[in-house]
This record gives structure tokens, sequence and C-alpha cells, in this order.
């Protein structure tokens, strides 16, 4: 029998644990991009790990000529009409829509809806800052996303000073204004808020609600579909996300939207907007000209029924 040659069983070796090393190191994540409008590039990305995902992101750079934002109107007997986020888009003729603000009644078949939270539509306050009953979830005059007559985003905050709660601290005229449960990604940090208790105090938020939510067992822990806007730095580009809980996905904890966001999008400041069966992405298809659902709704093929939307206007290439 012929020895082998240690130098060559050696080399094999080094070679093997360098594979391992590169497979190990590869990003688990299939991403596909793309530039369907200007100022905006999509993203698609699946992956496999802690669970199967599939999210769509869109980044948009809003100083990109032709880029506008608006949110849905007030109207109704409360404070707007529910309409899918995708018919939304198709009235105002925007390419690039996602669902915003948690609402109330629901679940309900009424046609009208309370917004929570801040809101504005075109320079209209609607919707006041306010403690929401769903305090397990939704923190007290959770921080808002405005997008101001010349579309500069700004995250804003309640001025403690007026008691009518639609005013700002913020030196910005309120134009298109969009409000979450809370602010998840603060000035490059992750910020999940925390449950009010003995080690735990000043928690932003309380305890109970259906499934008993605490700091052992949170409401942003909860594995689902989920919409967050988020906004760079420098406060030039607008990140919209969403992750599906249907069609092969499972959906994510805040947390880890959170960390993926400012780690791998840029992402400074973020909300957490509604999500659930409320989470939708819908856009203009530039190849067709047809109006479609880019995320899987895990309410309905068509998406859910929803009190406001936010959508994006842009220009084909």
């Amino acid at each position: 029998m012929r020895a082998q040659n240690p130098g060559v069983r050696g080399g094999w070796i080094v070679g093997a644990l360098v594979a391992v090393l590169l497979a190990a190191a590869a990003p688990r994540a299939d991403t596909r991009r793309s530039s369907p409008y200007v100022g905006i590039t999509l993203i698609e990305r699946s992956e496999h790990a802690p669970r199967p995902l599939r999210m769509h992101i869109a980044q948009i750079d809003t100083r990109a000529p032709g880029v506008r934002f608006t949110v849905s109107p007030p109207g109704g007997t409360r404070e707007a009409v529910r309409q899918t986020t995708l018919a939304f888009m198709t009235a105002v003729g925007a390419q690039l829509a996602i669902n915003a603000h948690f609402f109330l009644p629901f679940p309900s078949p009424d046609a009208d809806a309370w917004i929570i939270g801040l809101g504005a539509s075109e320079g209209r306050v609607f919707s006041a800052f306010e403690t929401p009953e769903q305090s397990y979830a939704l923190v007290a005059d959770a921080p808002a996303l405005n997008f101001d007559a010349r579309q500069r985003p700004r995250i804003v905050h309640r001025d403690r000073a007026k008691r009518d709660g639609l005013h700002v601290g913020e030196r910005v005229t309120l134009w298109n204004t969009v409000a979450g449960s809370s602010q998840i990604v603060t000035d490059g940090r992750v910020t999940i808020p925390r449950y009010r208790d003995a080690r735990h105090p000043r928690g932003a938020l309380s305890t109970g609600g259906p499934s008993d939510y605490s700091n052992v067992r949170s409401w942003n822990d909860v594995v689902t579909a989920r919409t967050v806007i988020g906004l760079s730095r420098n406060r030039r580009v607008v990140t919209l996300f969403t992750v599906d809980a249907r069609g092969g996905s499972e959906g994510m904890r805040l947390d880890e939207v959170a960390v993926m966001l400012r780690r791998d999008y840029g992402v400074w400041n973020a909300l957490n907007l509604d999500g659930g069966g409320s989470t939708t992405m819908a856009w203009q298809n530039p190849d067709t000209g047809q109006a479609e659902l880019l995320n899987v709704s895990s309410d309905n093929p068509a998406g859910r029924s929803v009190a406001t939307s936010l959508a994006v206007f842009a220009r084909r290439p």
C-alpha cells in the first residue's frame, strides 16, 4: 500500500476547514434588488433562520426628482374611512404604499375608524397624540414621522406645553404624518419599550392585555407580520419594511426587525406601524402598469381594509 503524502493530507484538511468557515460566514439571505422608479430601491429578502422569512424593503431617496408622500385623508363619522392599501394607492395614482396607523374599533365590520396617534394628511391634522387603550402594546404619545410640504421627513414628538395633543415640539409644519406603537430604533440604538414593573419603574407599557403581557411575555416578542418605517441618520432616505406571516414566512419579533434595519439598511430612527393582518406593501408594477401586492397578506388576498396608508409617488426611469 502506498504511503499517504502528509503534505497532501494536511492541505486537504486545511482546504476543507476553509470551506466550512466560508460556508458558515456566507450570508443566509437570498436578496433581490431592483430600481423600478427613480429614487426607489426595492429589495426582496428571504431567510431560513431563525425561521423562514420573506421580507420586502423599499428605500426611498426623498430628494430624488418626483418623489413625494401622502397619507390617507380624514373622513367618515369618526376620523377615517377604512380602505385597503392597494385601493388607496390606486385611487391616488401612487407607485408604492404601505399600511400605517393602528386603529379602532377592531375587529369590527365598521367602515369608519379612529386612528391611534398623531395623524395628518396634506396639512390637515385630524388625529392627536394620545394614551391608547391598548397600553400593553402601544406607548402613550408615541413619536410620529412627519413629511412636510417639501417632502422632508422627521421624527416628531408631542409638545407638552399644548393640551390638545395636536402640536409637536419640533419646528416643522405637520403635513403628512404617521404614528405607530413605539419607536424601535432611536438615534442608532434599539429601543424596544419595556413594561412597568419593580425592575423597570419607568417602563412605557402596562402589563396585562389579552395574553397577560409583561417583560417575561412581551407583545413586542410575538412572532408575526410587521410593518416598520425608518429614517437614515441624515434624514434623506426613508425605509419601508414588511415581513410576512403567511406564504412560507413566519414573521419576526420587533427586536429582530430593529437590529436588521439598523445593521443592514442604515436606519437611524424607526417606528413600528400596525402589523399582523394589516401588514401590506403594494406597488404599481412598472412592467404591466397594474396595482399589485408585493407581500402576502395574512388577512385576505387583497389585504386588510385599514384606517390609513402611506403612499409614495415616483417617476419611471
